[in-house]
């Protein structure tokens, strides 16, 4: 049971670094693409992240860190009034309202922003495509976007959902690395600082909002990346081996550890294991008060039974074993599929790409730095998951990480390389 436990970790870890990974890989892409065609006497747009000051390269070092403060805090504080106010929605059941704004905001990043990095593009690289084409194509990939996140009801493949998780990471991502440099760094700084209290701290929104939803038993009201496991839990879904051998330790254990994790907590787990058996176990106390309490024609029946079901080839009473289980399993097992893997918010992947894209600014040395970084402080923010067992925030490890590596390797290990590749020293 180990083994199987341990390999399914592995792939819900590998399920969420790998989309992660993907996500920094096309925003240094685009970074790379399109730094040419922006050009550096165009002034920047203002956004919500630089209300404040509006960075100019003639500025005095003092200037742009007062104003990148000031930037950062007034950001941090939007955030904290927007999410204090959809946990007060959530709270009274708006929940209809949360999720039409949800879709709102997918469409309007997909369509709006989307749209003018995909003719940003079209000019770099001189597509020729026509108005109405280009037009037909954006609609269509907006609106499948928003269906494929948001549709009820609908046999989405998660697949879908997930690719349009990571296109939205990389749209917004791509949008944050037009900030100035100094603004970049003190927000990604001022925001991990605001996601550990947020997540940590007693009266946090984010703590009361998932608090929320766990005890309604409901998804969280926000844009969140599930990767789910690839290894299914029911037997009916599964490979022949467990299809067939439905009788075998393995499948066994899969129904143990099913029914044990939904009917206990943290501590519960090995007395759960002690005190009750699968459904394809028979309990030796139940049978034992059986026998003794049916009478004689029972026993003579019991016997009958017994002779027509030694007769029965092996594969035909374990293909009837699984017909009769089936009934009573199909919802617990459904249940259990579409609530199993881990979840990382789309804030993580944004503001992830965002440091990889800024490091994609200066050389591909220290986007591989900061990309190492970034995994790294994810993987122990993992295992620190599997430690408490409660939500906890994906951004202070990685991105402090992130930026140690950043400045390390500009001002440390580039020079020192480059000195020595140049003369001859280091190949």
């Amino acid at each position: 049971m180990e083994g199987s436990i341990l390999e399914s970790i592995g792939v819900e870890i590998i399920g969420v670094m790998s989309p992660v990974s993907i996500c920094m890989l096309l925003v240094v892409l685009l970074v790379y693409s399109l730094s040419s065609y922006s050009s550096p006497s165009v002034e920047p747009i203002r956004t919500a992240a630089n209300l404040v000051y509006l960075e100019a390269p003639s500025d005095s070092t003092s200037q742009k860190i007062e104003g990148s403060l000031l930037n950062a805090l007034v950001f941090v504080i939007l955030i904290a009034v927007v999410t204090f106010l959809l946990v007060v929605l959530y709270y009274y059941n708006f929940t209809n309202f949360l999720k039409n704004y949800m879709r709102f905001s997918a469409f309007f990043v997909l369509g709006a922003m989307g749209g003018s990095i995909f003719l940003s593009i079209i000019r770099q690289f001189s597509i020729p495509i026509d108005a109405i084409t280009c037009f037909v194509l954006l609609f269509n990939f907006t609106v499948v976007g928003v269906l494929s996140v948001f549709a009820e009801g609908i046999p989405i493949p998660i697949v879908l959902r997930q690719v349009y998780m990571v296109l939205l990471g990389i749209i917004v991502a791509a949008w944050f690395t037009n900030l100035p440099e100094w603004t970049t760094w003190t927000l990604l700084v001022a925001l991990a600082l605001y996601d550990l209290v947020a997540v940590l701290a007693p009266g946090g929104p984010l703590k009361i909002l998932v608090e929320l939803a766990s005890s309604r038993e409901d998804d969280l009201p926000a844009l969140v990346y599930e990767a789910r496991p690839t290894v299914s839990r029911n037997p009916r879904r599964s490979s022949l081996g467990l299809l067939v051998g439905g009788v075998s330790s393995d499948s066994v254990e899969l129904e143990m550890t099913r029914h044990n994790a939904s009917n206990s907590r943290d501590g519960g787990f090995i007395e759960m294991m002690d005190e009750e058996t699968s459904p394809l176990v028979p309990n030796s106390s139940s049978n034992s008060e059986f026998s003794v309490s049916v009478g004689t024609a029972d026993r003579f029946q019991q016997t009958e039974i017994i002779e027509n079901e030694e007769e029965r080839t092996p594969l035909s009473a374990m293909l009837d074993m699984r017909t009769e289980m089936e009934p009573r399993t199909r919802n617990e097992d459904i249940q259990e599929e579409t609530t199993r893997g881990i979840k990382l918010g789309l804030g993580d992947f944004v503001f992830y790409s965002v440091l990889v894209g800024r490091a994609a600014m200066y050389d591909l040395m220290t986007v591989y730095a900061c990309y190492l970084a970034i995994i790294s402080g994810l993987g122990c923010t993992l295992i620190l998951l599997s430690v408490f067992r409660h939500a906890l925030p994906a951004l202070p490890i990685s991105i402090a990480l992130g930026i140690m590596f950043y400045f390390l390797t500009r001002v440390l290990m580039e020079p020192f390389v480059v000195g020595t590749s140049t003369n001859l020293m280091m190949f």
